[in-house]
């Protein structure tokens, strides 16, 4: 695993990558999905970048790739916690006053959340999730089985220092009977940011439910982009996603 730079975040150190990009205009911010890290965007960032022209800062939440395993367990709050005091350190240490955050399934929910309280140029939400769904546990469950049962502990390991704790820290808080509760719709009022959501017709953890209720709750405007495809949409439609999303930072001011 290649060393990125470390930046100092409530709980320990995170690593970045940062592509450079006009000073012009707000930076792209990426937050990634609860398995993923820098590295695991599969270049997503890089390509967005070359396609827009604009700055992309792509960073490893703590426990997630080289960054430094976190002090202790999440709790049902962990997206809040997140959203609330590492995406704000990891902005004022980086410089990203002016900021259009990426987030893909929890790092989308991250987005939101962060986006509900504080002042952001605009949303990308890849496969968000705004409450527990009964259909995404279920995926949830299956991932389980793959990580006890069959290879992904392996594959994990090559992307993450500590893969037992990158796994049970977003399995665990998922099928934690308290976490059931999780409902962040209520929020998404304070949303008045320009949004494009994304989500996949064929994806196992969650339905179009979550992006066309981020549409009919956020104060802002809201656009939709749904795509026959699963958990992945800038993966598995890659062009249509990048077009898409280069089409909506078009639009921002």
């Amino acid at each position: 695993m290649s060393e990125l730079p470390l930046v100092g975040v409530p709980g320990g150190r995170v690593e970045y990558e940062d592509v450079p990009g006009d000073p012009a205009r707000a930076a792209l911010l990426f937050l990634h999905e609860g398995l993923g890290s820098v590295r695991l965007w599969r270049g997503f960032h890089h390509r967005l970048a070359a396609a827009t022209g604009r700055r992309a800062v792509a960073f490893s939440r703590l426990g997630h790739g080289g960054s430094d395993v976190p002090p202790g367990k999440r709790t049902p709050r962990y997206m809040h916690d997140e959203a609330g005091e590492v995406v704000p350190a990891v902005r004022a240490a980086l410089g990203l006053e002016h900021v259009v955050l990426v987030g893909h399934s929890d790092g989308a929910s991250i987005a939101l959340l962060h986006a509900a309280a504080s002042a952001v140029d605009g949303l990308v939400v890849l496969a968000p999730h705004v409450f527990v769904e009964e259909a995404g546990l279920r995926g949830i469950e299956e991932a389980r089985r793959a990580y006890t049962q069959g290879d992904l502990r392996a594959r994990m390991a090559r992307h993450h220092r500590d893969p037992d704790v990158t796994f049970w820290n977003w399995n665990d808080g998922w099928l934690d009977d308290t976490f059931r509760e999780w409902d962040i719709r209520s929020e998404l009022r304070g949303i008045s940011a320009p949004v494009l959501g994304v989500q996949g017709t064929q994806d196992p953890y969650g339905t179009v439910v979550h992006v066309e209720a981020v549409r009919d709750r956020a104060s802002g405007p809201v656009a939709l982009e749904v795509l026959d495809c699963g958990h992945a949409p800038h993966l598995e439609r890659a062009d249509q996603v990048e077009a898409a999303v280069a089409a909506f930072l078009r639009t921002l001011a």
